[in-house]
């Protein structure tokens, strides 16, 4: 059963704009933080933005921070990732995640989030 599924992975050019989406189930939906992550071809998997579910406060890598924005729908249990201004080095594969333990403080650590999806592919070209 899938808990977590990323969509609106796409191929765009540098300058472009693309929203990606998380759907969670119950189980998944997490109370606390949930949080995008991505992983370029060879690199480690880099915390990009979170949320914590309580109050909607944000948190973002300095890469991407100005370019993207994490938001919820509640109601729909969906994540969202919007990333504007994209360049090539935003390529990568886009994973959501969510944590079940309690926390306020929504790292953009791994070892924070328990959940993971299978990741959507965003690539964008120069």
């Amino acid at each position: 059963q899938v808990q977590l599924m990323e969509s609106g992975g796409d191929s765009v050019q540098a300058g472009g704009s693309l929203r990606v989406a998380c759907a969670a189930s119950e189980s998944t939906y997490s109370r606390y933080c949930m949080a995008w992550f991505r992983q370029a071809p060879g690199k480690e998997r880099e915390g990009i933005a979170s949320i914590y579910r309580g109050d909607s406060s944000t948190r973002y890598a300095d890469s991407v921070k100005g370019r993207f924005t994490i938001s919820q729908d509640n109601a729909k249990k969906t994540l969202y990732l919007q990333m504007n201004n994209l360049k090539p080095e935003d390529t990568g594969v886009y994973y959501c995640a969510s944590a079940r333990s309690p926390a306020y403080d929504c790292v953009l650590d791994t070892w924070l989030y328990n959940d993971w999806g299978q990741g959507t592919q965003v690539t964008v070209s120069q």
